[in-house]
């Protein structure tokens, strides 16, 4: 791209909004540093169908020298967007994104409530194996695991173990 002070590229062709405008480029010329000669007029003939090059050169002029360029990236997308939209021009675009935004929000719910679903399930899982773990080292064989009988009733039911009732009872007398 040329400079600010010379408006004309190496090869002395006008910048690309003079190429469009088919006008002499002046060395003082606002376009000249943003619109090269060879892709210039392409892109300022977005600019200019919907603000007009008057108006875009104006703006520029009271822009701060350092900020421009943001800005004449900022109008030509502006411009671009309102050619393919007339309606909403670059709206439609922050629309849309709006609407990407609030569905990945929304599918990023679900999974969170899914996780916590699944963290709940295994750590009940957790839980409940642990218990069955605890459970399953502490039952005395003698017990009968079906009923909340006492241990003396659940020996006389159980009849596959070889304790006998007598030896039950001295056991306990001795203690």
């Amino acid at each position: 791209m040329a400079s600010s002070s010379s408006s004309t590229t190496g090869t002395g062709s006008p910048c690309g909004a003079c190429k469009f405008l088919r006008r002499k480029c002046a060395s003082d010329c606002v376009f000249a540093p943003y619109f090269c000669s060879e892709q210039g007029p392409a892109r300022f003939a977005a600019i200019h169908k919907v603000f007009g090059a008057s108006n875009v050169s104006k703006l520029l002029l009271h822009i701060p020298a350092h900020d421009r360029c943001e800005a004449v990236v900022t109008i030509a997308y502006e411009a671009e967007a309102r050619i393919r939209d007339p309606v909403y021009g670059c709206v439609a675009h922050i629309f849309a994104l709006q609407q990407q935004v609030a569905c990945l929000q929304a599918q990023l719910m679900q999974i969170k409530a899914q996780l916590a679903q699944n963290d709940m399930n295994s750590s009940h899982n957790i839980v409940e194996n642990q218990w069955q773990e605890n459970l399953s080292g502490t039952v005395p064989s003698y017990m009968n695991p079906i009923s909340p009988q006492s241990s003396l009733e659940s020996v006389e039911l159980n009849s596959g173990d070889s304790v006998n009732l007598q030896e039950i009872q001295s056991r306990h007398e001795e203690f």
